[in-house]
């Protein structure tokens, strides 16, 4: 029996083995017809075309939620339209030494949003495709700030004639909930680090406080004088022109008897008025027509996305292993794992720490557009962070439209801290915040009594009045964070904790005043922080490569993608819109919900947040 266990164990070890071959042999001919059917079904693209950049929603460095669920919200409609800035940028330096390439159109009706940084990395791109020698025609119905920004960097500026451009500058006006509150009977207790820590007013006032507005003019102020230059320079006229339109925008259109289109040439911030009609016509004879009656020849910005990579995956193969990984950490910071879109204290770690085990990474470079969150998923990141460096890889903190609070906690230690020189940053302080509803309840004539076997016995419950002792605790607590924080930033900065203390108290500063300040390093943009990780790793250029690390979807993801993509568009046919009348009322009462929101997330007991309220409008 024993002689024949062995032979039907070999026989079975061998038809195994068989199968795994054959299932390999299967997997790889499989992979073969997959590839070569992406390869035939790669869209073709004309010569000496157009490329039309069409951005959506708001340009963000992270597209937010789950892939999946994101993909299934677009397919049914319900998805808040996002544009990632780094398919922009790689696009159009691709478009600028590509001969299929001949123009760019920028159509940019559709963009909602982007911080100025974020702007200045696209409009970085632009005037290289410029410099090469290539034209840029911006097209719009009208232009929004954001949208002009972007239009000032074209040869060209189309502007419908029934149409305007929009400057109406920066503001932050927040919804405060304090009269809300005390309606309900409900008590916000607070504790705080710094004077300028003012991410709990909207529960404790009724309006912003003089200290929050002091801080607000100055770095607003930083924003749109940074704005008005940029755009000025990139239009050849004087930014106290470009002021003056923004300042006397009404008395002006009244005195061209609301002709905004007329205004805005006069002003000579756009080139020409064109319609569409007109618009197609002068393209055509630009660039040609792509089949007789169908438009000018355009090439569609995924289109060509989409044969860029694949280009580059055939014919780009590394010259090295040496890798420099780029870790995004966009949205706020929450405690665990969390979708793109927020920075999970866990999600964010592990992502370092793989970077950190991974012989072939060399440099870090953190790119952070946050304006914080929890404190303890902050320390969390930033310990990964120094075990980065003790490992002897340099980390360098490239900062995005905001990196405040427990965003520039984690990057207080970096090698090295780039920023634009209007991001929003700095933010130093810590805060906590604790409402009780006892009050609320008694009106309704429900009470809590019991027993506890200490002092903190049921002390942080909602439906019991706050203890002053747990009160001393708490504030103890924060104050010690706060001298935690102060801690970081001296040893990062090479300061005392006084100097540090000086800038801290969670003032919010723009990238200028901060660099100012010894806040940060330098100032520049995404590409520089790259250079600068480069050069700490002793990288030569060209010798390694660049990778941003971001969830990837497995086939079954991708998968489960198609399925829910092909259900959503089913149930849209079906079910038809959304009840818009519906959801435009319920928008009006957003910010309410916004707030009530965020008071439920940083009211956990025992947690403290460095959280900045500073996001521009």
């Amino acid at each position: 029996m024993g002689m024949i266990g062995k032979l039907l164990h070999g026989i079975w070890r061998g038809l195994d083995g068989l199968r795994r071959v054959l299932q390999l042999v299967f997997m790889l001919a499989l992979m073969a017809l997959v590839f070569g059917a992406m390869r035939k079904s790669l869209p073709a693209l004309p010569h000496d075309g157009a490329l039309v950049v069409h951005p959506s929603g708001r340009i963000v460095e992270e597209l937010a939620g789950n892939p999946v669920q994101r993909a299934f919200d677009e397919a049914s409609g319900q998805a808040d339209p996002e544009t990632l800035l780094w398919d922009l940028t790689e696009g159009i330096r691709s478009a600028t030494t590509d001969s299929r390439v001949k123009l760019l159109l920028l159509e940019l009706d559709d963009l909602q949003s982007a911080s100025e940084p974020v702007l200045e990395e696209i409009a970085r791109e632009l005037k290289a495709f410029r410099a090469s020698g290539k034209r840029i025609i911006a097209h719009g119905n009208s232009f929004t700030q954001a949208q002009y920004y972007l239009a000032a960097q074209a040869d060209d500026i189309w502007l419908d004639p029934q149409g305007m451009v929009l400057l109406d500058g920066y503001g932050r006006y927040g919804t405060y909930l304090k009269g809300a509150i005390d309606k309900l009977s409900i008590d916000v207790h607070v504790f705080r680090v710094g004077r300028y820590k003012s991410a709990v007013e909207p529960y404790t006032r009724s309006d912003m406080s003089a200290d929050d507005r002091e801080e607000a003019r100055a770095y607003l102020g930083g924003l749109w004088q940074g704005y008005l230059t940029a755009v000025a320079a990139a239009r050849g006229i004087e930014p106290a022109a470009l002021k003056d339109y923004a300042d006397k925008f009404v008395p002006a259109v009244e005195a061209v008897q609301g002709d905004t289109a007329k205004l805005a040439l006069e002003r000579k911030l756009v080139t020409e008025l064109v319609d569409d009609a007109t618009a197609e016509r002068k393209l055509v004879e630009l660039v040609g027509e792509e089949n007789e009656g169908d438009g000018f020849k355009a090439i569609a910005f995924h289109d060509y996305l989409t044969v860029q990579k694949a280009e580059r995956t055939l014919h780009k193969a590394p010259k090295s292993n040496d890798r420099i990984d780029v870790i995004i950490a966009s949205g706020e910071i929450l405690d665990g794992e969390q979708d793109p879109g927020a920075v999970g204290g866990v999600t964010a770690a592990r992502m370092l720490r793989e970077a950190r085990r991974d012989d072939d990474v060399k440099a870090v470079v953190l790119r952070i557009d946050s304006p914080g969150g929890s404190v303890f998923a902050s320390e969390q990141i930033l310990r990964e962070v120094v075990e980065l460096q003790q490992a002897g890889k340099p980390v360098v903190a490239s900062m995005g439209g905001v990196a405040a609070s427990g965003g520039y906690y984690i990057a207080a230690k970096a090698d090295k801290i780039i920023a634009s020189a209007t991001t929003i940053t700095g933010s130093i302080g810590i805060f906590a915040v604790f409402p009780t509803a006892d009050r609320a309840l008694g009106k309704l004539g429900i009470t809590v009594d019991g027993v506890g076997t200490t002092p903190l016995s049921g002390a942080m419950r909602l439906d019991r009045p706050l203890d002053p002792a747990v009160g001393r605790f708490v504030q103890t607590s924060i104050e010690h964070g706060y001298r935690q924080f102060l801690n970081h930033v001296a040893a990062g900065r090479d300061k005392s904790v006084e100097e540090i203390h000086e800038v801290a108290q969670g003032r919010v500063w723009i990238g200028n005043d901060a660099l100012a300040n010894g806040l940060v390093d330098s100032l520049g943009g995404y590409d520089d922080a790259v250079k600068a990780a480069a050069e700490l790793a002793m990288l030569k250029e060209g010798d390694y490569r660049v990778q941003r690390v971001a969830p990837e979807m497995d086939w079954t993801q991708r998968l489960a993608m198609r399925l829910k993509m092909s259900v959503a568009r089913l149930a849209g046919q079906v079910l038809g819109s959304q009840n818009t009348s519906v959801m435009a009322l319920l928008g009006h009462f957003s910010p309410l919900q916004k707030g009530l929101l965020r008071l439920q997330q940083m009211s956990r007991p025992g947690e403290a947040y460095a959280y900045c309220f500073c996001t521009p409008e």
